[in-house]
């Protein structure tokens, strides 16, 4: 399977760019929102390969993006980012359900590899999805 459309979660919009460019030449549609929100819309619009989120946000962090995608009938791939993950950090983030993480600086290869195998994948519900979610986010 090949990854259409990937949403990136970030309120560094340098980054953005950055993948931007690197998703571009893979002729990979790339959107960048700032908000749970704006991802919230982005997601109901149309079918997402992947969403890469940074793991702390303004307005939440990555186990909302995740419980995001437990609601929508064809989970993405959730990725996170993150510039200081340690190994504990990154085992929470499998063990919970998300496909995997990415170190910050991004290097264009292994954003392609991990896109590539996360959108190759046949689509599941995380584990984190048979856990209780504290509030819809898409009825916000």
């Amino acid at each position: 399977m090949v990854c259409r459309r990937v949403v990136f979660l970030s309120s560094d919009h340098e980054d953005a760019a950055k993948l931007s460019g690197v998703l571009g030449l893979a002729a990979i549609e790339f959107e960048h929102v700032t908000n749970l929100r704006d991802l919230r819309k982005s997601l109901l619009q149309g079918s997402c390969g992947a969403v890469l989120t940074e793991a702390f946000l303004p307005d939440g962090d990555w186990k909302d993006v995740l419980s995001l995608a437990c609601e929508l009938g064809t989970s993405p791939s959730v990725i996170v980012t993150h510039r200081f993950a340690d190994d504990r950090f990154w085992a929470e983030v499998l063990n919970l359900g998300c496909y995997d993480m990415l170190a910050q600086p991004f290097d264009a290869r292994e954003v392609l590899r991990i896109l590539r195998l996360a959108c190759g994948q046949a689509p599941t519900k995380p584990v984190a999805c048979a856990l209780p979610a504290p509030k819809s986010l898409l009825a916000s």
